[in-house]
């Protein structure tokens, strides 16, 4: 082979490796491809602040706007807009981050299904001082694809070539409309109501919710009152536990379990008790995280001071703490956890599983106090990447970084409405501009010291409890259990562990908790109990810790 030759094999080889590389050809970074999406005057008259999308995907068995998730997502690509006029274009170039893909560049030439979309923010005049641009819950919980009044376009099939200069154009034409809210039934009551405290802070009105679910025989026994389970977790409207009184057949598992659980709920020998949801979504998140917090508003104190309050009135509840415990897994673990240790007088027992990061020393997989970024690790010479979750093999669905560009590709200013930017609002401060001040650079990953350690002096439970011990350690003794896979999808077992750690250290008084943890189970395990077992199994503490003389009733039915 000639030296020519191999120079031109060999400039072959570099073109081919560029390409694969970038995903781009010459052709494509020269071409002015992009989309332009806008709204028509008959989908909405006034102008619009908010986030527009735009969803790729190969197939349409759902709409696209349904696809997007954290892992297994189609491309998608926001922009912000603000004052956008009905048929006014938003642009998406390439100069628009996207997920997976970084950029529209890179979309292989082909055949696809499009879809626009139109997330409209409201003007929040906060009593802080502040005034920030966020999406307002319609009581749907903070899901933009779903939420009421948002717009979005009908689903196109399209060619896309980016190496060819060409505007393709999508008008989104249908709102989204009202949800449509359960009827209350014979065992299942709701109630919603305007919120004075977090109206006031949020400057619009919010509110706050709760379903309810009733006891066997309540409505006969009308002299016998009842312990409450305040269960937590992530927004619903559905019934507490899923309950539902007839039979939906074999093939939605999710509601056949609830079927099972209204048979063990009507049972004779299941322990009376009210089981409670909450509904507090907030304009970061489906929930509030039930906490005060400088972002998300005095969320804590509205739920123990105006949410149990109004369902304790409404309904025969024994309002005493040794009759109010919490339940929750994931999110709702720590909320329980939460609620249980900043308001330790009020609440009589905390039933958490795979809890998020109850110690900040290990948030999925990131030491926000020692490690300088959140994408890598150093080790030496070698920058190691940050995973962000895994399965029981132990092998990898998504690194630290592309969950955070998913997250930075929904929403800009914490607004994606997911988990790294609640974390972020709830356990952070507030930054110059109103929104959260972030606890890593979302293009870098660079870690600010100083917002870590506003997370760690107001929300790392373990910290807290070690910083508080003599005081809350005597109201919590005999109230904490904790459950999780050691296998977690999210590394919580990790943090699960440091908490353990801490209190079996503990003294004066000495607790060393409840654990219990399962060998390669993933997120969320809860437990080794079937529905009625841990029915009986709450039930029981609550049984051991009532006072002399108090009626245990409800107990021996």
């Amino acid at each position: 082979m000639t030296k020519i030759k191999k120079l031109g094999l060999s400039a072959f080889f570099i073109f081919s490796l560029l390409f694969f590389l970038t995903g781009k050809s010459k052709a494509t970074e020269e071409s002015d491809f992009k989309f332009e999406i806008s709204f028509t005057s008959e989908a909405r008259s006034e102008s619009i602040t908010g986030r527009v999308y735009l969803i790729i995907s190969r197939n349409k068995e759902k709409e696209p706007r349904f696809q997007t998730r954290r892992s297994l997502s189609p491309p998608f690509f926001g922009v912000d807009v603000e004052n956008l006029k009905p048929e006014e274009g938003a642009i998406i170039d390439k100069e628009v981050l996207g997920f997976p893909l970084k950029g529209i560049e890179n979309i292989p030439p082909g055949d696809y299904y499009i879809q626009g979309f139109v997330n409209i923010y409201t003007k929040f005049e906060r009593s802080d001082g502040y005034t920030v641009w966020l999406h307002n819950d319609q009581w749907e919980g903070q899901h933009w694809n779903r939420s009421p009044g948002n717009i979005y376009s009908d689903v196109e099939k399209v060619h896309i070539d980016p190496s060819k200069s060409k505007t393709i154009k999508i008008s989104c034409n249908n709102v989204i409309p009202p949800v449509e809210v359960p009827e209350d039934t014979q065992w299942v009551k709701r109630i919603k109501f305007q919120s004075k405290i977090l109206s006031e802070f949020w400057g619009q009105p919010i509110y706050l919710g709760a379903t309810i679910l009733l006891p066997r025989d309540y409505d006969k026994n009308t002299e016998l009152y009842y312990p409450v389970n305040y269960l937590q977790g992530h927004f619903s409207l559905s019934a507490p536990k899923g309950f539902l009184t007839e039979d939906p057949g074999p093939e939605n598992a999710r509601k056949q379990r609830g079927y099972e659980f209204y048979k063990i709920w009507n049972s004779p020998d299941c322990p009376a008790m009210i089981f409670v949801t909450f509904q507090h979504p907030c304009p970061y998140f489906d929930d509030s995280y039930a906490v005060n917090s400088a972002n998300c508003g005095p969320y804590g104190d509205a739920i123990k001071t105006e949410l149990i309050p109004a369902v304790e009135e409404k309904f025969r509840i024994i309002k005493e703490p040794y009759a109010r415990v919490l339940e929750g897994g994931s999110t709702g673990g720590w909320e329980s956890l939460a609620l249980q240790i900043f308001y330790p007088d009020f609440f009589g027992g905390a039933f958490s599983y795979c809890p998020d990061p109850v110690d900040f020393r290990d948030v999925e997989g990131i030491h926000i106090y020692d490690d300088e970024n959140a994408f890598y690790r150093k080790h030496g010479w070698r920058k190691v990447p940050n995973p962000d979750s895994r399965r029981a093999d132990g092998s990898l669905i998504l690194m630290a970084q592309q969950i955070i560009q998913y997250e930075h590709v929904l929403g800009t200013k914490g607004r994606s409405g997911e988990q790294w930017d609640i974390w972020q609002a709830v356990y952070g401060p507030v930054g110059e501009d109103g929104y959260t001040k972030p606890l890593f650079d979302k293009v870098t990953g660079k870690i600010d010291k100083s917002v870590a350690r506003y997370w760690k002096e107001n929300y790392d439970l373990r910290y807290y409890l070690e910083k508080n011990w003599s005081n809350v350690g005597p109201k919590i003794k005999g109230k904490l259990y904790i459950f999780t896979g050691d296998m977690d999808t999210y590394y919580l077992n990790n943090p699960v562990h440091m908490l353990q750690e801490f209190l079996e250290s503990t003294k004066h008084p000495h607790y060393p908790g409840y654990f219990m943890y399962a060998p390669r189970k993933t997120h969320c395990w809860t437990g080794p109990f079937t529905p009625q077992e841990r029915i009986q199994f709450i039930a029981d503490h609550i049984a051991k810790n009532t006072p002399e003389g108090e009626s245990l009733t409800w107990l021996k039915r």
